[in-house]
Parts: structure tokens; sequence; C-alpha cells
């Protein structure tokens, strides 16, 4: 089970009925002064002789300048209590907005004082910044990092944005609980004291946009990740569409999503691809509970129509509607309006749709603005130009197999920026690796792929009808772990290849498990592992290889697909 929340989740609750104040009474002192006259009152001055009215006089001048001094401190702390109590809950880009607005009312703000130098910073956020900072500690436990980013939260995972965290309230599949950061508040320390810390350290640096880089002796790595992009028909619209519209991406837009998706009675998902199929079967499961209409709608002819071969889009597609979903194919947005309340939105076929809220994932452009400026280049081990790295969504790269690429999802993000952290320290590795994605549609259809996967390219497909077993969450349970990514193939025998010819699919088939192959010139350029899990090494030696098959049925027996 994944969970993210504020800062409020370990903050003290008042117990009982008593208010929260009570307590804090209690454990004021009473100043010395105080003290000091109830002992004269008492026991009266030694030794003088002192008018009593003077000495009243005395007491009374004191214990009235006491009094004021312990109701000016107990307002202050009241003050300072009420403070601390409200920003329990907020997020830290809240809690920013409100020291900004703080400042502009003219209220001093402590400033975080940012080192003028820093032998590794990391321009990113996310999976970026952690894989290469744990990277670049693992080779030198002394460094100095700092992370700096424009995200306000702490580095964390994206994939459970769109997956686990809409069912919350079940534990993983593995019977465990997860936080979707990677590390707690705890592990990083603050900025300014990165430069003096003895044994080094981790800094972060949130809400703030690096523009300039001046690179002297220190290794920089540039991981800035993506943007979301948007309509042009959403673009043209105006200010109350744009506010009923989310570019989902980050955690904030999944807290607004899933407090929408409790207010409103219909939600349309825009995209056909990972985010959008997976974003409408995660709502199309709760679609009931809550009472609300899901609709996707996406230019393509199926789900996954850039990836999938079509017969096997269309039956993804099926798979979405059986979750709920209103599954809208060939659908072109041509204008985005509100009429009585709604969203209305015009197809360029003349049809009409009205929804109360929009969800576009329509795909994500690089953050190449502080690269542009430079003019960088990066070459095969991530290396930009002299001490300066790029990775991750930010990199576009030459993969010797498979000609120049840019890959956007997790698996690449973590190795690429795992690799330049070490090169960082001096490792001079290139990068061979061939990176995997997957998507899971529900908890009994997934699929794994690696290479270059585009519906364009020839496919041939072999499938075999699957057993009980043959879904993630029984993969999941068996093996107690998450899929494996990243381990790498032994050396496996390919079997020698008799020429067949492979037989189409059959429309109405059950593609209970199987591989596609995707060619170019009879070398595989891509596999999907549909329902096949614990074999992805296998796929990318294939690739690697690069060698031409005249009979996948052959090669597909690697993967076993006929066994129960």
């Amino acid at each position: 089970m994944f969970w993210c929340g504020g800062l409020a989740a370990g903050a003290p609750r008042p117990v009982g009925n008593q208010p929260p104040q009570a307590n804090l009474f209690q454990r004021w002192h009473v100043p010395l002064e105080i003290q000091m006259t109830r002992q004269m009152a008492s026991s009266g001055a030694s030794g003088g002789k002192i008018d009593n009215s003077v000495l009243v006089l005395i007491v009374g001048l004191s214990t009235i300048g006491a009094g004021a001094y312990v109701y000016k401190s107990i307002k202050d702390d009241k003050k300072r209590y009420y403070e601390r109590i409200s920003e329990l809950g907020l997020t830290l880009g809240e809690k920013q907005k409100r020291a900004a607005s703080s400042a502009a009312e003219g209220e001093p703000v402590s400033q975080v004082r940012v080192p003028s130098h820093v032998p590794f910073p990391l321009m990113g956020r996310g999976t970026a910044a952690f894989a290469a900072a744990r990277s670049i500690w693992a080779r030198d436990p002394g460094a100095r990092v700092l992370i700096i980013s424009e995200d306000p939260e702490l580095p964390y995972m994206r994939p459970p944005l769109s997956k686990e965290l809409w069912f919350s309230d079940d534990p993983n599949w593995n019977g465990k609980e997860r936080s979707i950061y990677f590390q707690p508040p705890s592990f990083c320390i603050s900025a300014q004291d990165l430069t003096h810390i003895e044994n080094g350290g981790v800094a972060l640096l949130t809400g703030k946009k690096v523009v300039q880089l001046d690179v002297r002796d220190n290794m920089c790595l540039i991981a800035t990740g993506g943007t979301p992009r948007s309509l042009s028909a959403i673009d043209r619209a105006g200010a109350e569409v744009k506010s009923r519209t989310t570019l989902f991406r980050k955690i904030g837009d999944f807290r607004a999503l899933e407090k929408i998706s409790q207010e409103v009675k219909s939600i349309m998902i825009i995209g056909e691809g990972f985010l959008g199929s997976k974003l409408a079967c995660a709502l199309g499961r709760q679609a009931q509970a809550l009472g609300i209409e899901v609709i996707q709608l996406f230019p393509e002819k199926g789900n996954m129509g850039k990836i999938l071969p079509e017969y096997l889009s269309n039956w993804t597609m099926e798979k979405v509607r059986r979750e709920g979903v209103k599954v809208m194919p060939d659908a072109i947005v041509q204008s985005v309006g509100v009429s009585g309340g709604k969203l209305l939105i015009k197809l360029k076929d003349g049809r009409k749709v009205e929804t109360d809220y929009i969800v576009a994932a329509v795909g994500l452009k690089p953050n190449v603005e502080l690269a542009k400026t430079g003019g960088l280049e990066t070459d095969s081990d991530f290396g930009a130009c002299s001490n300066i790295w790029v990775a991750g969504d930010t990199a576009c790269f030459y993969d010797i197999k498979l000609g120049r690429r840019w890959v956007e999802h997790h698996d690449h993000a973590v190795v690429s920026k795992r690799l330049a952290g070490e090169n960082m320290t001096g490792a001079a590795k290139p990068y061979w690796h061939q990176s995997m994605f997957w998507c899971d549609l529900g908890p009994h259809i997934d699929y794994e792929a690696v290479g270059l996967v585009d519906s364009s390219l020839p496919t041939v497909g072999v499938f075999a009808k699957a057993t009980a077993q043959d879904n993630p969450k029984s993969a999941t349970e068996q093996s107690g772990t998450e899929s494996e990514t990243e381990s790498e193939a032994s050396e496996i025998a390919i079997p020698a290849s008799t020429p067949a010819i492979p037989q189409a699919p059959v429309q109405g088939e059950d593609y209970g498990k199987g591989v596609i192959f995707y060619l170019r010139n009879k070398v595989v350029q891509g596999i999907v592992l549909w329902n096949i899990f614990s074999r992805m090494p296998i796929a990318g030696k294939i690739i690697k290889d690069g060698e031409q098959h005249e009979d996948l049925n052959e090669v597909a027996k690697l993967f076993n697909i006929h066994e129960d």
C-alpha cells in the first residue's frame, strides 16, 4: 500500500475533551519576580522601618508589572501555539505561499542561505534526484549533494499516483505498506549546513527553479524532468475551463483529483496512453461507489493504440470498459466551452460530450530550457559537456541498437540517473541498459515492455491460454517483491530458427498471456510480455543480440508461455 500526506501525520493531538491550550498553560512557570513579591508580602521587610503604605505601594507596582509581563508572555505564546497548529497538515508548498504572503504584509521571513559552491548540485526532482544522490553517496560517502527542485515535495515515485494510491484502503498485493516518498524528511540536512557538516550529506532546496548555471570545479546533473502537455482546444478556452482541468503529474494533482472525484458527477479523461488508461481504470473501479460517470476519450482506435497492435489495443479497450469506463475512440477534440454549468466538449465529427471535469493525459514535453541555453548534447555516458550530466526525461540519447531515443519511463529515470551519479564520481561507464516499462490495468492485466515498442512497426504475437496465476497480483504475492527491472540475463541460447508462417490473430480470442515482437528487417526491436513475469532479462538480451529470426515461435519458447 502506498501513502502520501502532509506533515501532520505524526503530529500530537489533545486527549479527551480538554482544550489543547490547557496543557500549554500548565507547562508555564511563575516568573521569579512574582515569587519574590509573594515572599515579601508574607514575611515583610526584615529589619527596616519602612511605612506599611510604602511597602504596599512597592508590592502593588511590582505585581502590576509582573502581571503585565505574564500577560504579554501568555499572549505571545498563545499566538505562536495557534500558528503552529494552523500549519499542521500544510504541504511544503502551502507553507512557502504563507511565508510569501507574510513577507508581502511586512512580516520578517527567514530565508534559507544557499551555499555559493556545492561539489554535487542536482537540478531535478523525484526519481531523478534521489537515484543520482544515492549513487553518488554509494561511491563517495562524504559527498555534499544539493538537490534543487521546483516541486515543493520531497522526492517521490510517480507511478503510484495513477495506480496504488487510488486503492489505498487495501495493502499492497504482497501485504506490505510503502510510502511514495523515497526517504523521510530527516534524511536531508539543511542547505545552509551543507558546506560545513563534517561527513557530508544530502540537502534539499524545494520550490526553486535554476535559471542559469555557473559550473566551475564541481559536477552538475541536469534532471529537470518534463511538463505535461495540454490540448490547444483547452489552451484557447476561458479561465473557467482551465480551472476545471488538470494536467495530471504531481502529488498535488492526485490530491486535487481525489477530492474532485467525490464532488462531481462526471469526469472525462483525454488520452489513450499509459497515464490516461490507468487513471480511467482506477476511477472506473470506484465509479459505482462514488456515483460518477468516467469517460475516456482519444483520437486513436483503442487503448494504448500507439504501443499495442490494433487487435490487442481493441481487446484492451473492452477490458477498460468492463472496469466501468465509457470509452470513446476516434474522438478528436475541436473546442471546449461551458454550457449550463457543464463543460461542453465538441468533437471534430460533430459529436458533443458534457462533463464536470477534465483530466488531460496527452503526453510530456521535456524541460530543456536550462540545457538549451548552453547548447548541451548528451554522450553515451550521459555527459553533456565537461562536468555536466543530463539524464532521465530531459535526455535524448543515441542507442547503438535502436538509434536516437527519448525515454520517459520510471526505469530509465532510475538507471540513467544512477549511472550519471556514478560517472560524476569518476566511474566513466557507458549506458548499455535497455530500459523497460510496465503497465497494469487493474489486478488482472499487466504487461512489461523493453526496446522500441511502436504499433507502426510490423509485429508478431505468440499467445497461450492464461492460468489463474498469470496476473500481476498472483505474481507479486508469490514473489513477495515488486517486479525486477534492472537485472541482467546470463548467457541464453537462442534456439535455431526454422522457417514458419506466424498465424494471424483471430477476432474474439482471449489473449491471456503471450509475447509480442516488434520487428524491423526481421530484427527484433522491441518486446512486450503480456501477463508474463520475471522474463525481462531474456527479452533484453534478444534485443541486445540484434540477430535476424525467421521463426519467432521458437524464440517465444524462451519465455515458457505454454507452461501451467
